[in-house]
């Protein structure tokens, strides 16, 4: 799918201190956010797009058309029937119908909401962003998604979707990036005492341990143990004895080299051996689990610690993306239940961002889901057919207008 199709849609990203859910919703409308009204005109547009995206690839598209789904009930009817399978009833197609547009009609409704909330909080952040911003980062898009301009016009036929349409979205993604930088500006200030604390709080993080570099041969039992290790003793190279008595087809193919074992690696009886062990000198046989080890040290690389000099720019700018998180997702936290609660919905066109949605037991539903990540603020369900659309990783997107074309 071209990536342009792909940028994760916003669903909610930014806080807003307005209470109340404002008059009902008017019969023109799917909902009412403060005093700007979605209609189903918008509705019935995103909806389209979003039956566009959900079908088949050369398949017919028909948008759920309720309460019958007359249409759409005709068309699955159409579909050819799997081999052996039952051909379904009127009555189960409807049920496919109407299961369709139920999950349409959330995803739309997400879409539609969130990009309602963002413009709101946009505005009332002074969040703005030219024209001309939006047309570069549609153009760019546009260069990786499409080599040739009929790839591009194609995929608006067949997409429901019009160029209005894809600047909105883009659109969205760029004010989404001016509100998230808005939110962590001034929160990359670290102080010298802060990082000294952490250093000195996780000093193992930043500390290697001592490492041996070994020749092992690894048998079966005792007896070939010590063969292997008297061969060993005559002068024979551990490459030739390893090749006719070990075991180990790993260390075995590198003529017995094991490099670079640590403390704690190993079972504790060739732990403890190797790292008693004089560097040198012809250890073994050791039982383990495996068989019986001989084994000589070649190398010994000392346990070392970072100073915190040679720490400081990695801690600090990982305090730095913590202060920044922080930051993110209380705003988040704030943001979501402002939004929620002066929403409200139709009664058909009612999701969890909704102030008079049912009350749930869960908590992470509203805008979309809770964040996906650490650094994320809150985004919305995809947009219909998943068009340019906002990450976790990026604040909240808006626009100027649902209308979104």
């Amino acid at each position: 799918m071209p990536r342009i199709l792909r940028i994760a849609l916003p669903i909610a990203a930014c806080a807003a201190l307005i209470a109340g859910c404002g008059s009902d919703v008017p019969p023109n409308g799917v909902a009412k956010i403060g005093d700007t009204v979605i209609t189903k005109d918008q509705f019935n547009h995103w909806l389209n797009a979003a039956a566009h995206g959900s079908a088949a690839p050369g398949s017919s598209v028909v948008v759920p058309d309720p309460p019958n789904f007359t249409k759409c009930v005709a068309n699955q009817a159409k579909q050819p029937v799997p081999k052996g399978a039952k051909k379904p009833t009127p009555k189960q197609l409807k049920t496919q119908c109407q299961q369709q547009y139920n999950a349409l009609k959330q995803q739309v409704m997400q879409f539609l909401v969130s990009a309602e909330w963002i413009q709101q909080e946009a505005d009332k952040e002074g969040v703005k962003v030219s024209d001309k911003e939006v047309q570069k980062q549609f153009a760019d898009q546009k260069k990786q998604s499409f080599q040739k301009p009929d790839d591009y016009q194609k995929f608006l036929k067949n997409s429901g979707m019009t160029e209005a349409d894809l600047l909105f979205r883009v659109k969205l993604d760029v004010v989404s990036n001016a509100v998230r930088t808005k939110v962590i500006k001034g929160k990359d200030k670290v102080s010298a005492a802060q990082i000294s604390s952490y250093y000195n709080k996780n000093k193992q993080r930043f500390a290697q341990p001592e490492r041996r570099d070994l020749l092992v041969v690894l048998t079966k039992d005792k007896a070939k143990a010590e063969a292997a290790k008297k061969a060993l003793a005559s002068g024979q190279s551990f490459a030739s004895v390893a090749k006719k008595y070990s075991i180990d087809e790993a260390s075995k193919a590198q003529g017995g080299k094991l490099p670079g074992v640590a403390k704690g690696q190993q079972e504790k009886a060739f732990d403890d051996a190797i790292f008693n062990a004089k560097k040198g000198a012809l250890t073994g046989p050791i039982k383990t689990q495996f068989g019986y080890y001989d084994f000589k040290v070649t190398g010994v690389t000392p346990a070392s610690q970072q100073s915190l000099a040679q720490t400081k720019e990695t801690i600090k700018n990982l305090l730095k993306s913590q202060n920044q998180q922080k930051a993110l997702n209380d705003f988040v936290t704030k943001f979501r239940k402002d939004y929620n609660n002066k929403t409200k919905c139709s009664k058909t066109y009612v999701i969890p961002d909704c102030a008079n949605a049912p009350k749930t037991k869960t908590s992470t539903s509203a805008s979309g889901g809770a964040p996906q990540g650490a650094q994320q603020v809150p985004q919305g369900q995809p947009a219909p057919q998943q068009a340019p659309q906002q990450t976790p990783q990026q604040a909240p997107q808006g626009s100027t207008s649902t209308s979104g074309g």
